[in-house]
């Protein structure tokens, strides 16, 4: 039953560039500040422990990967059924659905936290420790698990929050965490002296600052008609969730299962050439952290367009929904091809940001970001897609784009390529898997575009 009020909603009746700039602009700072928390790692532990330690957090990073797996599931899944319902009118179930997905973000973050402890030496062995690392791994991802609720309440309450129409609010829960971190990291590990465990420290007290800023957001900040009784999970509200958040969840998935695999056959590969094991994972550690910025941001516009795709597509608005993801796709174009420049003419300057090393590793490092990230200007497209098939209830393809990468084209070719090229198959590898992705998340994109009916006014 259609129960929509007679106010009208911006997302609705504001022009277009104004409405992705208001919320994709939050949106990609967000990201970015949750991408700090690696990266500021990352320089402070290369300056100040060296190269095992950044080796210890490309070690760690599948467990970051699992997290931000799980509050994407509930968070975007949470949010895109958020605005479906409230394009449609339906503001009690919309108030249910959010309740559910906070509910199991709390649950789940404090499941994954006690098994990451209860097996976090098995767990690094799978993710391809060395002997040499595994110390400085198990510091850093024991210490870090501690975080782990505050981290998934934080990743998925501020997809939540953004569809509240609160974007500002929710980039500032980032923010603080991020600059709290960023304070913390040279005091814990040059002034405390606790080297890769200072680094942990701080990780943890940013996040937890975050996830505080959540809670107090839905507890007396909110828009939304949030009552206590809403935050029982109803398992309708979780199937539905679970259906619109398994797209960015199994992106994530693949992501850790390419990178353990990565690390796996790094490590093989690397003790059979004149690298050794440890300079290709610290190298790849590095430019996974970098690239890291450039995803932000594209993912950043997807989500910051989420609620404008999600609210005209339940509103039958299907213009509006066509004109976004045009803009869409442009800006993140131009994004790839501003990073494609950067990573091709200085990888060497970009490296060195995150501490010194031999001549043998930035040699490797120069090589890997030149070939593996030589299709970077098209990379933005890809997730981009993804988050519109969700955004639009359009499941199935969502999940289909979000495999394309990294389960169909990437994880067989690092797998296959290094047995005729050795650990130059890695590299070769990226590119030819991201040319692939983006043309099949392309031509799905153009067909359901072109497939919609309706309105096509764009005010």
């Amino acid at each position: 039953m259609n129960d929509r009020k007679n106010t009208s909603n911006p997302l609705e009746t504001e022009r277009i560039g104004k409405l992705i700039a208001k919320f994709a602009i939050p949106a990609i700072i967000s990201m970015l500040v949750s991408s700090l928390y690696n990266i500021v790692d990352q320089i402070f532990i290369g300056q100040g422990v060296g190269m095992l330690g950044n080796a210890a957090t490309n070690i760690a990073f599948p467990v970051s990967i699992i997290c931000t797996a799980t509050a994407l599931l509930l968070g975007i899944g949470g949010a895109s059924n958020y605005n479906l319902a409230s394009g449609q009118g339906s503001q009690e179930r919309a108030a249910g659905i959010a309740g559910t997905a906070l509910a199991m973000l709390g649950i789940s973050g404090i499941v994954i936290a006690a098994a990451v402890l209860l097996f976090l030496n098995p767990l690094l062995q799978i993710f391809g420790v060395t002997p040499e690392v595994l110390p400085f791994a198990k510091d850093y991802t024991g210490i870090t698990a501690y975080g782990i609720p505050f981290l998934v309440l934080t990743t998925g309450g501020n997809h939540l929050i953004r569809a509240d129409r609160s974007p500002t609010y929710s980039m500032t829960c980032m923010l603080t965490g991020a600059v709290i971190n960023t304070v913390l990291d040279p005091l814990f590990i040059f002034g405390f002296h606790w080297g890769i465990k200072g680094a942990a420290a701080a990780t943890v007290i940013g996040q937890a600052a975050s996830g505080l800023m959540v809670i107090v957001y839905f507890g007396k900040l909110r828009k939304m008609e949030l009552s206590r009784e809403k935050l029982h999970p109803r398992a309708e509200y979780v199937k539905a969730i679970v259906s619109l958040g398994m797209a960015s969840c199994v992106n994530q998935i693949a992501m850790a299962a390419v990178q353990i695999t990565m690390n796996n056959t790094l490590r093989h590969y690397g003790a059979e050439s004149m690298y050794g094991t440890d300079i290709p994972l610290a190298c790849v550690g590095v430019i996974s952290k970098v690239n890291m910025v450039f995803m932000a941001i594209c993912i950043g516009i997807s989500q910051g367009c989420q609620p404008i795709w999600g609210f005209n597509y339940g509103a039958e608005r299907y213009g509006r929904v066509r004109d976004t993801y045009k803009k869409a796709f442009q800006i993140a174009f131009t994004v790839g091809i501003f990073f494609f420049i950067c990573f091709q003419l200085f990888p060497k300057q970009i490296v060195s940001i995150f501490g010194t090393g031999s001549e043998e590793y930035f040699r490797f490092a120069e090589r890997y970001f030149k070939i593996f990230m030589l299709m970077t200007f098209i990379n933005g497209v890809q997730p981009m897609c993804s988050g519109f098939f969700t955004s639009i209830g359009k499941a199935k393809l969502g999940i289909a784009v979000s495999l394309t990468r990294q389960v169909i084209f990437l994880l067989p070719l690092i797998l296959i390529f290094p047995v005729f090229m050795g650990i130059d198959g890695v590299m070769y590898a990226g590119p030819i898997a991201d040319g692939a992705a983006a043309a099949v998340a392309i031509g799905l994109a153009v067909r359901e575009l072109k497939g919609m009916k309706g309105n096509s006014g764009c005010p």
